[in-house]
């Protein structure tokens, strides 16, 4: 029912630029509120036909933002001490923002996070399609279109229910 073929989804993802463009574009048209109910709705249906679990493939892209606490709970998950942890796996902007320092993550492990349970708050939210504000968000969800299978079917799921058709 649904793509989940990586290497498919970046293919079409890749011939689909401009028609994303124009419906990111064709979002204005539409209803905040209905455009938030629609992306969580098919966030859930989508999101529990497609294991994130099975493909992990967020983990090879994305640069992780953490916070402080986050840092103090992975070296009790890791049983290391916190200098140890922020040496290893953290990297610290001058604003004093963090993030995990390697991408692909270093918890990543064939295809599965080896910290799950203790996994990061931006880990157990993406791909965010439960929160408000898709519509603001929508570039942001785009970028990761061509590698993530719930969200490129949440879109083109979203295009066929909004009547969205491609200018020729």
């Amino acid at each position: 029912m649904y793509e989940t073929n990586l290497q498919v989804i970046a293919e079409i993802a890749a011939g689909k630029e401009e028609e994303n463009d124009h419906f990111l574009r064709s979002l204005k048209n539409h209803d905040d509120a209905v455009l938030d109910a629609m992306a969580q709705e098919l966030n859930v249906s989508v999101g529990g036909a497609i294991s994130c679990t099975d493909c992990g493939n967020c983990c090879n892209h994305l640069i992780v933002n953490i916070t402080n606490d986050e840092i103090t709970s992975l070296a009790k998950y890791l049983n290391m001490p916190e200098p140890q942890v922020r040496e290893k796996y953290i990297e610290e902007s001058m604003a004093g923002n963090c993030f995990i320092n390697s991408v692909p993550c270093h918890f990543l492990s064939y295809k599965k996070c080896s910290i799950y349970e203790g996994r990061f708050t931006e880990c157990r939210d993406f791909p965010h399609l439960h929160k408000g504000g898709f519509r603001k968000r929508f570039l942001g969800t785009l970028l990761h279109y061509p590698s993530c299978p719930i969200i490129f079917n949440v879109v083109e799921v979203m295009k066929r229910r909004l009547g969205f058709i491609v200018a020729q």
